[in-house]
């Protein structure tokens, strides 16, 4: 993961969010994820490992769920390492860039009650976005195609946004599971932000819920 260190001068503090810009590196480290989640089912059906694994365990939908809570807690564990390494970067490398208590911003500490919601609700988004990836990839089946598609779902309606103008690019952004989904790490002006912290994660969570739930109906009627 990385972290951003350089920051337009505002004139004093309150123009940055430190919090958000150490947390920079999640909107890379999630393409790490999605990979990873895509794999998780994608390489059976590549391999053809699939009719085995469905053939030991008749019960789809059970398959789908098995995969769904691994691919969920190791995307969590490696969430919470991903995220502590940021906030530990952010805290050390920050300040040189004029983001420290001399130029009105504190220094990032998951003891100040924002930065503990940002960091959490960081961990918990790239566990949605790895479930939002195999839901994908069960429905996709091809591997190239489904890290495709996955990455195009993330990032392209961020660039789209910013190549319209408002009230359509308010709208994306709230509907968007990138955008709407990293806003729980908006610590700072959050009148600003297009969605509430607490929504937009929850905007990402019903992107992650849909792609499973079509996962599954389509891995119930479709031969291996």
């Amino acid at each position: 993961m990385v972290v951003a260190t350089t920051h337009q001068s505002s004139g004093g503090g309150g123009g940055q969010d430190p919090t958000k810009l150490a947390l920079t590196g999640i909107d890379l480290g999630q393409a790490v994820i999605a990979v990873f989640a895509v794999l998780v089912i994608s390489e059976e059906y590549g391999t053809g490992l699939i009719r085995t694994t469905l053939a030991a365990m008749p019960r789809r939908r059970t398959v789908l769920g098995a995969k769904a809570a691994t691919v969920a807690v190791l995307a969590l564990a490696a969430g919470v390492i991903a995220v502590s390494g940021c906030l530990i970067a952010g805290r050390l490398l920050l300040p040189s860039s004029g983001l420290d208590p001399a130029h009105g911003y504190p220094l990032v500490s998951i003891a100040h009650g924002p930065t503990l919601r940002a960091a959490a609700g960081s961990a918990v988004y790239l566990t949605l976005v790895a479930l939002l990836a195999l839901g994908i990839a069960t429905a996709i089946r091809d591997t190239a195609v489904s890290i495709g598609t996955v990455l195009a779902v993330l990032y392209l309606p961020p660039l789209l946004a910013q190549a319209v103008s408002d009230p359509l690019r308010h709208h994306i952004q709230q509907i968007a599971p990138m955008t709407a989904g990293l806003a729980i790490q908006a610590t700072t002006n959050l009148r600003d932000q297009p969605i509430a912290p607490l929504a937009g994660l929850g905007v990402l969570a019903a992107w992650a819920a849909a792609a499973l739930l079509l996962a599954g109906l389509l891995l119930r009627h479709r031969d291996p």
